[in-house]
């Protein structure tokens, strides 16, 4: 339990924020005053040097006027901040649009160069898509200079793959299974495609390990969202319109360790991925 402020410190703090607050919002003691429907003699005295706290009302008053929290000004929190500004800093709502190129995306990425990145992705992860696979899966948003767009797009998973962050990508087997099948989000998928892709991922499981580490669980063990961990301080969930963006740490933390659950639960790890992916091929 910490240990408890005598009301003469409680006091004294409470004028000092009072204060602070007002200086930094450039507040006056009138403006104060008429927010808080008092005289200005009561803010006055609010500022001068004295033993008792005002009445709950006041600081509470206080505090909706100058924009900042109760507690803070009591002593009992060292944020400023009101608890539901807090809230709304640490989760966001983003548009997620369907396009080759994601800003938002590439944004956390950059953010997160040199940690380590948790991946659950909505189909197979961008990172380890061919050139074929990207023509068929974003045809219709290539718009007029396809060739430019995919330049670019090939430009950023350079960078990424540059950027000293490892990347653990867990997958449902259906997905893979879809893939060398042509079933599913894959139904009219080119054979030569479907070939080519299962082909890359295996390559770069076997040339990238364990900078790249991808294992394969049963969803009908278990079962996840496409969810992104990025770094110790950003954890986002796909909706398919909307990323929902979580960056307070217990948050965080409950998706890292959604994650972790995944990786030891999963049916294939990331040493037998690449041997998995290419028994995949006699499907084909």
């Amino acid at each position: 339990m910490p240990d408890m402020m005598d009301k003469r410190d409680r006091a004294g703090l409470f004028r000092l924020r009072l204060a602070q607050a007002m200086a930094e919002k450039g507040v006056t003691q009138a403006a104060l005053s008429r927010a808080c429907a008092v005289d200005r003699s009561t803010v006055s005295a609010l500022l001068a040097p004295g033993k008792r706290l005002p009445n709950a009302q006041l600081v509470a008053d206080c505090a909706l006027a100058l924009g900042v929290s109760c507690d803070w000004l009591l002593g009992l929190s060292a944020r400023p901040e009101p608890v539901s500004n807090l809230l709304a800093a640490s989760l966001t709502m983003t548009e997620a649009p369907r396009a080759l190129i994601d800003e938002t995306i590439f944004g956390w990425h950059r953010e997160a160069a040199g940690y380590k990145i948790r991946h659950v992705p909505a189909t197979l992860p961008d990172m380890l898509k061919t050139r074929a696979m990207v023509e068929w899966e974003y045809a219709p948003q290539l718009g007029r200079s396809p060739e430019q767009a995919l330049r670019a797009f090939e430009d950023r998973l350079a960078w990424m793959r540059g950027a000293r962050s490892d990347y653990e990508i867990a997958l449902p087997l259906h997905e893979i299974d879809n893939l060398a099948t042509g079933t599913g989000y894959y139904r009219g998928l080119p054979p030569e495609v479907r070939l080519g892709q299962i082909d890359r991922m295996a390559d770069l499981c076997d040339q990238l390990y364990p900078t790249l580490r991808l294992c394969l669980f049963d969803a009908r063990r278990v079962f996840s969202a496409p969810v992104t961990v990025f770094g110790p301080h950003l954890a986002v969930v796909y909706l398919g319109r909307h990323y929902i963006a979580f960056r307070d740490d217990a948050r965080v933390e409950a998706v890292s360790e959604h994650f972790d659950w995944l990786v030891r639960e999963a049916e294939i790890g990331a040493r037998d991925a690449a041997r998995h992916l290419r028994s995949l091929k006699l499907k084909i």
